[in-house]
């Protein structure tokens, strides 16, 4: 383990406390390494990374064919999807949620699909990479 020193601005450091608080993190330390890995993570992630994530999705449920075509698609990559949760938020709106794993670039195109399909209001894809090249 070694130690370093890091200077910041007054302002800086106490917004950075004040997260770090919120976010329940025992000290500063541990704060710092999170922030160091997720910055070494996205810096190992590439099209041909294989990666785990989700694919959240708002939509509107009274679409036609929108629900048939989500899981025509997700049925066609059986192999990237490992699973899917759907909620229902309200009588016209549903949330679905689905875990994917596979190579990068094939998942952003998988999710792109889904994203794309009219219905869909709102579409946010989050990766990582699957724990075999994480840094400690």
């Amino acid at each position: 383990m070694k130690r370093f020193g890091v200077s910041l601005p007054d302002e800086l450091l106490e917004k950075f406390d004040l997260s770090i608080k919120e976010k329940g993190y025992a000290n500063r330390s541990e704060a710092l390494r999170d922030l160091i890995r997720d910055s070494l993570l996205k810096d190992q992630i590439n099209s041909d990374a294989i990666v785990a994530g989700t694919l959240t999705l708002v939509f509107d449920h009274h679409t036609p064919d929108l629900s048939r075509k989500l899981d025509e698609i997700q049925h066609n990559h059986h192999g990237s999807v490992l699973s899917k949760l759907h909620i229902h938020l309200d009588h016209h709106n549903c949330l679905e949620v689905a875990v994917l794993k596979g190579k990068c670039s094939e998942i952003r195109k998988l999710a792109d699909l889904m994203v794309a399909l009219r219905g869909v209001k709102h579409g946010k894809l989050t990766f990582t990479l699957t724990g075999n090249d994480s840094h400690q």
